[in-house]
Order: structure tokens, then sequence, then C-alpha cells
């Protein structure tokens, strides 16, 4: 058992799945960084009172006063907080965006990429000493 396993697990597949998601999980953390240190500040600075994803809310219940922080609202009811989720749908968009492009760059290079020929194929050893046979009979 132990030794499936072990064969399982360092299959090409598996290894190149697990490289994936780490890649994954660090470009996920670049692209987060981006929008929210990038893009959304750009945002701010172009609407009128620089709009702040991380602080639009909606009170379901209680009241918070005019400005007040997500925080704040927390505290004086309940927020529905959707600021942040278009934060994420925006990292989402811009992820999906990217590997669509990578995507789109390998199959261009795979169908490019000349067919490898295969040598053909030695033929089995009985049909070899056939052959050496013909050839003799043939020079005599």
């Amino acid at each position: 058992m132990l030794k499936e396993f072990k064969e399982f697990a360092l299959k090409g597949n598996v290894v190149d799945l697990a490289i994936g998601v780490i890649i994954g999980a660090a470009f996920t953390k670049i692209v987060t960084a981006v929008v929210e240190d990038l893009i959304n500040p750009i945002i701010g600075a172009l609407t009128p009172g620089g709009l702040d994803f991380s602080n639009i809310y909606l009170m379901l219940r209680g009241t918070a006063p005019e400005g007040a922080s997500l925080a704040d609202a927390r505290k004086l009811g309940t927020p529905l907080a959707y600021g942040d989720f278009v934060s994420v749908v925006v990292n989402f968009l811009i992820v999906a965006f990217i590997l669509f492009m990578i995507v789109k760059v390998i199959n261009r290079l795979r169908r490019e990429a000349p067919a490898k020929e295969e040598a053909p194929a030695a033929p089995p050893a009985d049909v070899q000493l056939l052959t050496e046979i013909r050839d003799l009979l043939a020079k005599r």
C-alpha cells in the first residue's frame, strides 16, 4: 500500500498540480496587492469623494453616521459590506484574464511546435533474422 501511494504521489501530474497550487496562491497575493494598492486608489482618486471599497456598506439593522468606517458600522448594527466583495470580484477577473492569456499562449505554442517524427520502430528479432536470411539467399 505504501508503494502504491508513493507511485501515486510522485506521478508527474500530482507534482505538477501541487506546484500549480503553490504558484497560484502566490500569484493571488500579487493580484490582491495590485488591486488594493494600485487599482482601488486610482478608482478612489477618479471618483468624486474618493471612493474607498473597504468602507462601502449598507446598514441592514441599526444606523451609522454618514462617513462612518465599516468597523464603526459593525459596532452600531449589522452592515452589508459589499465593498470587499467588489474587490474580490476585481481580483478574480484579473486572475481569470491573466490565466486565459497564459493558456492562449500555451495553446498557440503547441499548435506551432513541429510534430516530432518518431524513428520507425525496429522490427522484431525474428523478422530481422528472416530479412538477413532472405538477403543471403538473394546473393547466391
